[in-house]
């Protein structure tokens, strides 16, 4: 391709694009990326549109839907429970973003400069404060800076590494119409991006293979193999094999999928506060087996929240002598929680003079020029030129930029009333049109303006980039500054290289040989929970399935009914009631149909109740704990989870106000619980997590089971037979009974089956019997005292001895009619254990001391959850 093409030629002549170079928020004054000075093609972009122009047409639009449709897939576009479906989503550009390989370079040397300074302004800030005594930084810019916290003040600690406060840095770029670099943020806290770039990366790669072949692309792999290898070498005292943790607030925090990711990537555990205790000065993760100590901690939640005994107590969250262990030595924490002081916008109008002070060199790369208001004559100058400033907070990077110029008179008024009682608080930043690269549009390419971010990782020695970022597609009208939206358009920041030379990555790290182990009792008590009542979620989803579909193929019937139907009709109603799907007022076959359909309602009227065994609800709950353990699941795990639960959800939203529309739903429902078990079974290793997802579901099948049984066997004498009819169905044993005993109904060989067969994967002997073995593989030889396995053997000894007394009752029919009490005992007696497993492995306290069990204590336990 002609370098010398004038740029308003390429976006013409491309697949998909119209001969329009003004777009987006950037306008004429705008650099952009593929033109060099004099309007002619940048030579680094050659390879990349002709590879565009092979594709034909259409073709870089169809490479764009299988990317956001790679990206759904693999759940970085999920959206959580209870976020808005209005929401942006996450999305790649197929467009990349190249920069040659000079250029970056130079752009990394200048930043490796900037994290040297801002470590260097850190360890004075918490240090000797020799900056504040001298003049160069004023006392507002220290003591006005929320995110200075005075904990982590220690005048007489001495000089410290530069690494103990700052080990991972990003900054904010973008290209000024001038052709020049600037620092627009400065990002020293927890800089989020880095996982979203390695995505973009990752799948661009899948769905664009024909650009890296043409293009040589530096690899981003060893930047994390060398920010892997310092973690592991932070561990205090030198610690074999240390234990790296990285601390995430949870699923509710935006930028869970990083965190996910980056604890793969990086082979840290995923760890919450609560997980973490400090005991005697360590930092412990709280397992199945015990206590973990924990060495480095990679952080990724806000600095005043780690420790509540000395920052924010506000944040009960966080882990109570975090920071106390921190300066005893006994932990690393990375970044430092104090290191938030240096992302302050102020500070940029500092930078060059702390850099002589500091560092004894001039800096190397530009802030966007800023000017802060606690010094005489800024507002002045900010008022003589209003369109060309911003207006940020001075010390919250995260707060959006506010254009004075764009205010009505009133509000600017106001505005500078406030600004003038706290010049401090506030600071001026030019505005800088970002240069703009070309996007895939519905209107096909078009030029958008960019940000970039950039991230080094500090590997013990010295300073290193990642060769590649992230870059942010502004929206038409935003200013560029404060805190990245959570969705939008991305890309793929490609570093170029001029040769092939071999990349080598760091050396293993000499650890001690390992000892073998085949447990998994390492496996947060957290995560154990979530597991475990995922399965329970999962397998009373499928118990509402097929107690729906049950009562759909009566009501269907409901104007012929026979009296046998009727009958059966009322005790699925109660089931349905005591699974809290339907209200007690509900339970009556006439009023039947609206419950069910009401039920799957999107919305409630305001003040209407949904019911706490909703199929809606369990969905909600499905998907929350499927999040929560994500990082236990394998992606083709998770792939299986999420589509066919979400499959299940479109079908039973569309399954509209019909009740044939209602069973078929219930199809999938049962199908996305099959897929779930099976999935369970071949990949997840027996022991840790498995055990708890399937101890979770055969707890939940039992109480189910004896729950159903004894509400079927409700019936007069007489007509026992409609309820070991209705129990076989639910049970799903009707072949196998009729297999074994033909047509006869008979309720010593129907409870036999379903209550005392330990081959039947639907009774409830099979469910006890399993419990048995994976309670005794968790608590060999009732160690704990709680001999939970001998609970679960007990209970199965209930369960054969009730169908001995009808095999060996003159009347089975009569004496099968008493057996709902004692079912329902079988019953209360799994949700104890219940309560006794999640006191001894969730709650990690001792056994509760429990005079008696009655109904409304069995309920409370159903409800836990």
């Amino acid at each position: 391709m002609d370098a010398n093409i004038p740029v308003r030629s390429i976006y013409a002549v491309l697949p998909d694009t119209r001969d329009d170079t003004q777009g987006g928020a950037s306008g004429a004054a705008a650099k952009d990326e593929m033109v060099d000075g004099h309007g002619g093609l940048r030579p680094h972009w050659r390879a990349i549109l002709a590879t565009f122009q092979g594709f034909g047409e259409h073709g870089l639009s169809e490479r764009a839907a299988r990317l956001d449709r790679a990206f759904a897939e693999e759940g970085v576009t999920a959206l959580l429970p209870g976020a808005s479906p209005d929401a942006p989503a996450w999305r790649c550009d197929p467009v990349p973003l190249p920069i040659p390989a000079g250029e970056f370079v130079d752009l990394e040397a200048a930043l490796v400069q900037r994290a040297r300074l801002l470590s260097a302004l850190l360890d004075d800030v918490y240090g000797p404060q020799a900056l504040l005594r001298e003049g160069v930084l004023p006392p507002a810019a220290v003591y006005g800076n929320r995110n200075f916290l005075r904990a982590l003040h220690q005048p007489d600690a001495g000089p410290q590494a530069v690494s103990q406060r700052l080990q991972f840095y990003a900054a904010d770029l973008l290209r000024g119409p001038d052709g020049a670099w600037r620092v627009l943020s400065d990002r020293t806290s927890a800089a989020s991006g880095i996982g979203y770039a390695r995505e973009n990366r990752r799948l661009l790669t899948r769905v664009l293979p024909e650009g890296f072949k043409l293009v040589q692309v530096r690899s981003m792999r060893p930047f994390f193999d060398r920010w892997q290898d310092a973690l592991h070498r932070m561990a205090p005292d030198g610690r074999a094999n240390p234990v790296v943790a990285l601390l995430t607030a949870g699923i509710t925090d935006p930028q869970w999928f990083e965190h996910l990711f980056l604890s793969r990537e990086l082979s840290c555990a995923l760890v919450e506060s609560g997980d973490l205790t400090v005991r005697g000065g360590v930092v412990f993760l709280k397992t199945l087996r015990g206590l973990q100590r924990v060495d480095v901690i990679l952080r990724r939640i806000d600095g005043q929240q780690l420790d509540p005994l000395e920052l924010d107590g506000r944040h009960l969250a966080g882990v109570p002598g975090l920071l106390d262990a921190m300066r005893a030595g006994n932990v690393r924490i990375v970044n430092d929680s104090g290191a938030g002081f240096a992302e302050a916008p102020m500070l940029a109008a500092f930078l060059p003079a702390l850099a002589s002070r500091l560092l004894g060199e001039q800096l190397l790369l530009d802030s966007v020029p800023t000017l802060w208001l606690g010094e005489p004559h800024a507002l002045a100058r900010v008022r003589q030129n209003l369109p060309g400033w911003l207006l940020r907070d001075s010390f919250d990077s995260r707060h959006a930029p506010v254009a004075p110029s764009e205010l009505p008179p009133e509000a600017r008024g106001a505005l500078f009333e406030r600004i003038g009682r706290r010049p401090q608080d506030w600071t001026a930043v030019a505005v800088v049109n970002p240069s703009t690269a070309p996007c895939l549009t519905a209107e096909g390419l078009q030029p958008r303006p960019v940000i970039v971010r950039l991230f080094l990782a500090f590997d013990g020695e010295r300073w290193q980039a990642m060769p590649g970022g992230l870059a942010r597609v502004v929206p038409v009208g935003v200013h560029p500054g404060g805190a990245l939206p959570q969705g939008g358009l991305s890309k793929d920041l490609w570093v170029l290289t001029e040769d092939r030379a071999d990349i080598v990555g760091p050396g293993p790290l000499a650890v001690a040989p390992l000892a073998l182990r085949r447990s998994s009792g390492e496996l947060p008590s957290r995560v154990a929970d979530n597991l475990f009542w995922l399965g329970r979620y999962v397998e009373r989803l499928e118990r509402a399935a097929r107690l729906v579909r049950a009562a759909v193929a009566r009501l269907v019937r409901a104007p012929t009914a026979l009296p046998r139907e009727l009958a059966e009709l009322h005790a699925l109603a109660n089931c349905l009631c005591d699974a809290g799907m339907i209200d007690a007022e509900q339970a009556k076959p006439s009023l039947l149909p609206e419950a069910l359909l009401s039920m799957l309602a999107r919305t409630r009227e305001a003040g209407e109740r949904r019911p706490r065994g909703s199929i809606v609800r369990i969905f909600g709950e499905i998907a929350r704990l499927t999040e929560s353990v994500r990082d236990r699941l394998t992606g083709d795990m998770y792939a299986t989870f999420t589509q066919t639960l979400a499959a299940a959800r479109v079908e039973t939203e569309q399954s509209g106000r019909s009740l044939d529309g209602l069973g078929h739903a219930m199809v999938a429902i049962q199908r996305f619980c099959t897929a779930v078990a099976g999935a369970a079974a071949e990949n997840m290793v027996r022991g840790g997590g498995f055990l708890f997802l399937d101890l979770g579901r055969r707890i939940e099948r039992a109480q189910a089971v004896a729950g159903e049984v004894g509400r079927a066997l409700d019936q007069p004498a007489g007509h026992i037979e409609i309820g070991l009819s209705l129990i076989l169905e639910l049970c799903d044993s009707a072949i196998t009974y009729r297999s074994r005993y033909m047509n006869a109904l008979q309720a010593a060989p129907v409870l036999d089956l379903v209550l005392a067969d330990l081959g039947n994967p639907r009774g409830l002997a099979f469910q006890l019997a399993a419990m048995h073995g994976l309670l005794d593989e968790l608590t060999p030889n009732g160690v704990g005292g709680d001999h939970l396995a001998g609970a679960a053997a007990g209970l199965l000894a209930q369960a054969e001895a009730l169908v001995s007394d009808v095999l060996a009752a003159p009347n089975q029919a009569a004496t099968a009619a008493t057996m709902p009490r004692r079912l329902h005992e079988i019953a209360a007696g799994v949700a104890s254990l219940s309560d006794r497993i999640s006191r001894r492995y969730f709650a990690l306290l001792p056994a509760a001391q429990t005079l008696g069990w009655g109904e409304d204590a069995a309920a409370m336990s159903r409800d836990a959850k």
